[in-house]
């Protein structure tokens, strides 16, 4: 179909073109080139897409749009990740071998004879034939086959392209099924409602709630580590057998270790939305990459500035790279990435930023500064060596730089266990929690829509003179952190989080929400609820989730308890955002109707 769709201007120009023009010599050779490149843009489509499907297992969608965008990363990654010069030399033959057997035929239309009415009665008809594509073939076609996989095959990787310029943002109350506003605002707050806590209004969807803590305040320091696409199936802890995160492992039996933890996207910006502003995922794309509606929101930053805390962002990228700087400087934060380090301080880099030695000894060097004006510090730092080309320092580990995920796992493990090691010489170590988070597993495909362990991840608060380590078991995720550090810092705040303390969840707060730019899930016990655009609802069973939904496109009137609490936090997440509910700054309680008690 989408090939329909681009051959329209082509037969456009034959149509208009006029018939002396249509035989002159360089427009025969205008042509026959333009013919040889066409081939050779279709081989590069399909060795684009080769390398697409190897790193993210789907076809082209949300991640290569966005990843365009930031041509540097991208280009430098491709350059530093393939043989770059070598592929685009291979795909010369075929097309050379396409371009010789469509000769003879392209020499026999340009030497044709033909008058304008004859083209334009050709014209017409070739132009039913798109017109046909666009009346009757559709993506629904390829959505009826419930193997991810399979669909994925039956995509077609340039249509999903440009489709996903269009689809950057799904209105929800017209895609996805939807329940009264009262009642799906009754049960979003009964979700969020906590024994410690008073909510501060009754309006419709008013999540805002004072937390009260019955303890003094602590205003102990946090550095808050996210690790680039760290799936909890790397460690030993969880069957892993290769060694390669020989000091988180250690840290296992050293922190409050959550075991039973999820992230609630499978992209960086995803994790970073979840943590700071603990709300799920909204239809397409990240909060994060919304740019001009991505500021000024309730964020774990805005809390700590409130409290006197330093807030920071610590990335060793380019912070322009998924519009991290506008964001977390929008929402609280100062910002400390590549460009802001001095080049006595980088020892290496690659297309994704420094490596995360030098990230950690930026965080090390802050943290003093802080602690010499005497002010408590928030860090938010985020990692990126597990990033293809996975390159990192040689001589730091037993693993050749450059030869895979492995290694760029082990290398973080070490710049981690070495900046905890250099930590413990500061004079702030034993005021300070430290949090290890992963931003979201290193892969995310399944044969199933949301595969469960795919979202997997763990989670560390480390401070051996404030914690008293423990494995917690609880269901949670990353919307959780926010509200769990808050706790046990012992903090009196406002609070627009749809998460909770983990410490003192019970067992029937425990949920997890996960998704995609369009699918959208919540998990409780073994059971998988997920909506879809086109207002279906399936149901997975976890324990065995390669398996047939249990339940298709259910109607309102016979959703059951949980697929109607997946559509309150979804649809109630959706109203907050829209109706810009949870601003930092502004009267959140004015044109809001009241919901019913």
């Amino acid at each position: 179909s989408f090939y329909c769709y681009a051959a329209i201007p082509f037969l456009i120009y034959c149509w208009l073109m006029p018939q002396k023009i249509w035989h002159m010599s360089w427009h025969k050779i205008w042509i026959h080139s333009f013919a040889f490149l066409t081939f050779y843009g279709l081989g590069f489509v399909l060795l684009a897409e080769l390398t697409f499907w190897q790193e993210f297992n789907v076809r082209f969608n949300f991640i290569s749009v966005d990843y365009l965008v930031y041509r540097r990363e991208v280009t430098d990654n491709i350059n530093e990740s393939y043989p770059i010069i070598a592929m685009l030399l291979g795909i010369l033959p075929l097309a050379g071998i396409l371009y010789y057997l469509s000769y003879s035929k392209i020499q026999n239309a340009l030497n044709s004879q033909q008058t304008f009415k004859v083209r334009t009665q050709f014209s017409v008809i070739a132009c039913l034939l798109p017109v046909f594509v666009f009346l009757v073939v559709d993506q629904s076609m390829r959505d009826n086959e419930n193997n991810v996989y399979q669909r994925e095959i039956a995509s077609n990787g340039p249509f999903q392209f440009f489709a996903a310029f269009r689809n950057n943002q799904l209105d929800f109350n017209h895609f996805y099924q939807t329940l009264p506003d009262e009642v799906a605002s009754n049960l979003l707050r009964a979700s969020v409602k906590e024994e410690n806590a008073d909510f501060v209004s009754d309006e419709l969807y008013s999540i805002g709630r004072i937390i009260h803590s019955d303890q003094p305040e602590t205003h102990h320091n946090v550095v808050l580590i996210s690790v680039e696409s760290f799936s909890a199936k790397f460690l030993q802890h969880f069957g892993n057998e290769q060694n390669i995160t020989p000091n988180l492992d250690k840290l296992v039996n050293k922190s409050l270790f959550f075991e039973n933890f999820y992230a609630t996207g499978t992209r960086t910006a995803r994790g970073l939305e979840a943590i700071t502003l603990s709300i799920p995922p909204t239809p397409g794309r990240s909060i994060v990459k919304r740019i001009g509606r991505e500021t000024d929101m309730w964020s774990m930053g805005n809390v700590f500035k409130n409290k006197g805390y330093e807030v920071r962002y610590l990335y060793g990228g380019r912070g322009y790279f998924d519009n991290m700087n506008a964001f977390f400087s929008g929402n609280g934060y100062d910002i400390t990435d590549q460009s802001s380090i001095e080049n006595q301080d980088i020892h290496f880099e690659n297309a994704w930023g420094v490596s995360d030695e030098d990230l950690f000894q930026q965080t090390i060097k802050q943290a003093n500064q802080s602690y010499e004006k005497h002010t408590p510090f928030f860090y938010h730092v985020m990692t990126t060596s597990n990033h293809r080309p996975y390159t990192y320092p040689d001589n730091k580990i037993d693993i050749p730089s450059g030869s895979g995920r492995n290694g760029a796992v082990k290398y973080t493990d070490f710049a981690i266990g070495k900046f905890l090691e250099h930590a413990k010489q500061q004079p702030w170590f034993n005021d300070t929690i430290f949090v290890i988070v992963a931003d979201h597993c290193a892969s995310s495909a399944g044969k199933t829509d949301l595969p469960v362990d795919r979202y997997h991840i763990p989670m560390w608060v480390y401070s051996p003179s404030l914690i008293t380590p423990q494995t917690i078991d609880t269901l949670a995720s990353q919307i959780d952190i926010a509200p769990t550090i808050f706790g046990l810092l012992n903090m009196t705040y406002e609070s627009w989080s749809f998460g909770k303390d983990i410490l003192r969840m019970n067992k029937n707060d425990e949920r997890v929400l996960i998704g995609t730019y369009q699918k959208l899930g919540l998990l409780k016990q073994d059971e998988l609820v997920i909506l879809s655009p086109g207002k279906k609802i399936n149901r997975h069973l976890i324990e065995n989730e390669g398996s047939d939904a249990l339940d298709n496109t259910m109607d309102a009137k016979h959703l059951d308890a949980q697929a109607k609490l997946a559509i309150a936090y979804y649809q109630g997440a959706n109203y907050i955002y829209e109706h810009n509910m949870n601003h930092w700054q502004a009267k959140r309680h004015e044109h809001h109707p009241v919901a019913q008690k």
